[in-house]
């Protein structure tokens, strides 16, 4: 079934959520590719459904050329699959390959996390905590993809730190595999902003210079956002 993805109608995927109009931007395929590479993870598309690009293309406000272009870079990306003639769908990750996804963050960004207490400046520390902030807004106003785009600018501006931009590459390309279907639950019963200060009390103990904590609060963050891949608590 293709989707009839209008702002907030029922065609959105379940979500309730609705992509904001793209207006004047000097790259419509990269604007385009992000906001779809951000609805994926928030959840807003899910499996099973087959979105268009024409319908995606009124939704943005642009023509569909930039939207198609856009698929097509995802669909490089192993993020979409493509229908022919109708567009595309995405498909579920098992519980097998959520739990790879998240063995193998830990094994790449704990360490490195790790290594930056102590290290980083004082203009490091405060880009850093201000991003932390902008999440902590994003999931206070309920924003989701706000949300989204803050977390991942925060933990890969901290994995950059580290100097190896392969890995951040590597890190970057899981975040974009995985899809955060519980955010909708947590926004709603409050827990979103629960899940959104770790980032702030993160900061606080790289303030302190408290390497063992700092590693103990990563890898809980890590298995919690886990919970929240499958919709569940983490377990």
């Amino acid at each position: 079934m293709t989707a009839d993805w209008q702002a907030g109608g029922p065609g959105a995927a379940g979500s309730g959520l609705a992509l904001t109009a793209i207006q004047g931007r000097q790259s419509l395929r990269e604007e385009v590719a992000h906001a779809l590479r951000a609805a994926i993870v928030a959840g807003q598309i899910r499996p099973g459904t087959i979105y268009s690009a024409p319908t995606l293309a009124t939704q943005f406000g642009v023509s569909p050329t930039p939207v198609r272009e856009a698929i097509l870079d995802l669909a490089k990306e192993g993020l979409i699959t493509i229908v022919k003639n109708k567009g595309f769908r995405i498909r579920s990750l098992s519980e097998r390959e959520l739990d790879e996804i998240t063995e193998i963050r830990e094994l790449l960004e704990i360490p490195v996390v790790a290594d930056q207490v102590g290290r980083l400046s004082a203009e490091q520390l405060r880009e850093l905590r201000v991003l932390a902030e902008a999440i902590v807004k994003a999931a206070s106003r309920g924003d989701v993809v706000a949300y989204i785009e803050a977390d991942s600018e925060f933990h890969l501006t901290l994995l950059r730190a580290g100097g190896n931009l392969r890995l951040v590459e590597t890190v970057a390309d899981l975040r974009n595999r995985t899809r955060l279907y519980g955010l909708d639950a947590l926004v709603r019963d409050g827990r979103l902003v629960d899940s959104a200060d770790e980032h702030v009390q993160l900061m606080d103990l790289f303030a302190a210079g408290d390497r063992a904590a700092v590693v103990e609060l990563m890898r809980g963050h890590l298995r919690h956002v886990r919970g929240i891949w499958a919709d569940r608590p983490e377990r």
